[in-house]
C-alpha cells in the first residue's frame, strides 16, 4: 500500500466510510502481487468509488464531477493534443481564453497539472475528479478520430514546425515561460542543465532544488541561445564562462535575473539568480529575529563607527541582511557607499561601486576611492583578502560605520578568519564592533500547519537541548499552496557575537575561537541552534530544519 493510499484509507475512515476492522481485514485478503488495500475495498463493495474520489477531492478543495463526452464541445478538445492528453490522463472539458479545466481520476495528480501548465505555455489549468472508467471512456471516444492533425499540434507546442525546424516564436514563449513559471512559483534560481538524454529544468524553492518537466532535448540549443540573447552574451561563445543580466517586468513587479554559463560535456548550463527587488523593503521583522536579537542588532547597525559582519555558507541570505540594514539607516543626512560585485539590487538614495577586476577596480581599490567621497556608512560585499580587510578596519577607525561578509560557521570565528588572512590583532580588536552568523530554515506553510509529538531519535538528537523542547511541535503536512513540502518562504535563524573590554583583550592575545565563543556565550550570546530552537517552540519553523542547519553546533 502506498503512502497516498494509507491517506486516502485515513480520510475515510475519520469521515465513517470505512471502520479500521474494515481496512485490517481487506489488507490481509490481497491476492495481486500489484493489489492494494484500497483496490479490495472498492472491488469488493465497501466502500464506492464515488465516496473515495468525492472524499478526497474535498480534501483538497477540488470539484468531484462524472464526465460525459457527449457534453464536452469538439472544439475544446482541440486544445489538448492526443498524446498530451494519454499521457497525462486528463480530458479538457472547459477552456476560455485565459485558463482551461481537465479531468482526471487521480486526485493526487497535481505533477501532472503543473507538467500541463508548462507544455501548455504556462496557461492556467484547472482540474475536477471523475472517475477512472469514465476519463477513460471520454478520452477513447473524444480522440478516437486523432492523428495527424494532433501529432502537427505537439510539434507546434513543442516549437517545431512542419519542416522538422525551430520555430522562433515558439522558442522565445517557451523561454520566458520557463521564466515567469519560476517566478510564479517564487524560485530563487533556475538551473537549465544539458544531460546526455535530457535538457533538465530545475528551480530552486525555498532552498531546495525541484525538478520540472524536461522540455525536448533537440531544444536545448535553441533556448540556451534565446536566454544568452535576453542576458546579452556572446551567442557564439561556447567555450568559456560568461556572465549576463535580464532585466524584465512580470505583473508590474520588476526583476532582475544574474544569468551565468558555463560550458559541460553536453552543452552549456545556464543558472539564472532572480532577484526580486521587493526583497529591498524587507525590515529586520521580516527577517526572522526575535525581539531581544533585533533591539540589540538594531543598535548595532546604529553605532557611529566600526566594523559589523555578517557570516555563513553561500545562500544563507548575508546579502538580504546587509541590504535591510541599508534600507533601515539610509537617511537624508548620511552618506551610503556600497563596493559589490555584483551589484545584485539597485537602491535609490545609495551610491553603489561595481567591482571590475579587468580595469584593475578590485574591492580593495573601490574601497580606497570611496573613502575619499566622505561616506558615513560604507558596505563592502566581502571580505576576501588581507588588503581590504585593513582598509576596511582602517575606516572603522577613522569614523566610518562598515558592514561587510564573511564565509565562516559561527559568528566568533569571524575574529579568527581575519586573523588568519593577516589583519593585525590589534586592529581587529579595535575595530570590530560585532559579528552575526545566520542560516535560513524554511517556514511551515500556514496552511497546513499542524502540530505533532517529536519522537524518541529526534529528542537524543537535541542531546541536552531536549530539556527545552515543548511538548508538542509543529510541521507542515503538505498541500497545495506549499507543493506538497510542507513549506513555504524562509526565516533567518541568528547568532549575535558582541565585541566587549574582555573580548577585545582576548583578541589582542590571538585567542582562540573556542575562548571567545565561551565569552560570548557567558554574556548572553544565544547559539544558532538555541536561537533555532526558539523558533521551533514559537511554531515558525520545524525541528528537522533546525537540527538540518546547525549540525555543525557543538552547543
Amino acid at each position: 500500500m502506498t503512502s497516498n493510499d494509507e491517506y486516502v484509507l485515513q480520510l475515510l475512515v475519520e469521515r465513517g466510510f470505512l471502520t479500521a476492522e474494515q481496512v485490517d481485514a481487506a489488507a490481509k485478503s490481497m491476492k495481486a502481487e500489484n493489489e492494494t488495500t484500497l483496490d479490495v475495498l472498492v472491488s469488493g463493495g465497501t466502500v464506492g468509488e464515488d465516496e473515495v474520489l468525492g472524499t478526497v477531492a474535498d480534501q483538497f478543495g477540488l470539484k468531484y464531477c462524472h464526465v460525459n463526452a457527449d457534453a464536452i464541445n469538439p472544439e475544446i478538445v482541440k486544445e489538448i493534443p492526443a498524446d498530451i492528453a494519454k499521457k497525462y490522463g486528463v480530458v479538457p472539458v472547459v477552456a476560455d481564453e485565459d485558463s482551461i479545466t481537465v479531468a482526471l481520476s487521480d486526485p493526487m495528480g497535481y505533477d501532472a497539472i503543473d507538467s500541463l501548465r508548462y507544455v501548455l505555455h504556462g496557461r492556467d489549468v484547472e482540474s475536477v475528479i471523475s472517475p477512472r472508467a469514465e476519463v477513460e471512456a471520454a478520452m477513447a471516444k473524444l480522440y478516437q478520430d486523432s492523428g495527424a492533425a494532433d501529432v502537427q499540434t505537439r510539434g507546434e507546442m513543442d516549437g517545431v514546425g512542419d519542416d522538422g525546424g525551430t520555430d522562433d516564436s515558439a522558442v522565445v514563449k517557451l523561454a520566458n515561460m520557463i521564466i515567469t513559471t519560476a517566478i510564479k512559483m517564487k524560485a530563487s534560481d533556475i538551473h537549465l542543465e544539458p544531460m546526455e538524454k535530457e535538457f533538465r529544468v530545475r528551480y530552486r524553492i525555498d532552498g531546495a532544488l525541484r525538478k520540472m518537466d524536461s522540455p525536448p532535448k533537440r531544444l536545448q540549443g535553441s533556448i540556451i541561445s534565446r536566454i544568452k540573447i535576453m542576458s546579452k552574451m556572446k551567442i557564439s561563445e561556447k567555450r568559456i564562462p560568461q556572465d549576463g543580466r535580464i532585466q524584465i517586468s512580470v505583473n508590474g513587479k520588476d526583476l532582475d535575473l544574474r544569468v551565468n554559463s558555463v560550458p559541460t560535456n553536453h552543452g552549456e548550463s545556464i543558472v539564472m539568480r532572480i532577484l526580486d527587488k521587493s526583497n529591498l523593503s524587507l525590515g529586520l521583522p521580516q527577517l526572522g529575529f526575535l525581539t531581544d536579537d533585533q533591539a540589540t542588532f538594531e543598535r548595532l547597525i546604529k553605532l557611529p563607527d566600526g566594523v559589523v559582519l555578517v557570516t555563513g555558507p553561500t545562500g544563507s541570505g548575508k546579502t538580504t541582511t546587509l541590504y535591510a540594514c541599508l534600507g533601515q539607516i539610509n537617511t537624508p543626512d548620511k552618506k551610503l557607499i556600497t563596493v559589490e560585485d555584483p551589484v545584485e539590487y539597485q537602491m535609490s538614495g545609495i551610491n553603489q561601486v561595481q567591482v571590475n577586476k579587468d580595469v584593475g577596480l578590485d574591492f580593495s581599490a573601490a574601497l580606497r576611492s570611496i573613502l575619499r567621497q566622505a561616506p558615513n556608512i560604507v558596505m563592502i560585499g566581502e571580505i576576501r583578502d588581507a588588503e581590504t580587510a585593513d582598509i576596511a578596519m582602517e575606516a572603522a577607525l577613522t569614523g566610518h560605520l562598515v558592514f561587510s561578509t564573511l564565509h565562516t560557521n559561527d559568528a566568533p570565528s569571524a575574529v579568527t578568519r581575519l586573523l588568519d588572512i593577516g589583519v593585525k590583532p590589534f586592529l581587529v580588536a579595535s575595530a570590530l564592533r560585532a559579528a552575526m552568523a545566520q542560516r535560513l530554515v524554511r517556514a511551515i506553510c500556514e496552511g497546513c500547519k499542524e502540530a505533532y509529538t517529536p519522537s524518541e531519535r529526534e529528542m537524543k538528537m537535541l542531546g541536552a537541548m531536549s530539556k527545552t523542547v515543548p511538548d508538542h511541535m509543529y510541521h507542515g503536512a503538505g498541500c497545495d499552496k506549499c507543493g506538497r513540502s510542507g513549506y513555504k518562504g524562509r526565516k533567518g535563524i541568528f547568532e549575535i557575537f558582541k565585541v566587549d573590554d574582555t573580548i577585545q583583550r582576548l583578541i589582542f592575545d590571538h585567542a582562540p575561537a573556542t575562548l571567545l565563543r565561551q565569552r560570548a556565550r557567558e554574556l548572553g550570546m544565544r547559539t544558532l541552534r538555541e536561537d533555532g530552537m526558539l523558533k521551533v517552540a514559537s511554531g515558525m519553523t520545524s525541528l528537522q530544519e533546525v537540527l538540518r542547519v546547525t549540525m555543525g553546533d557543538a552547543d
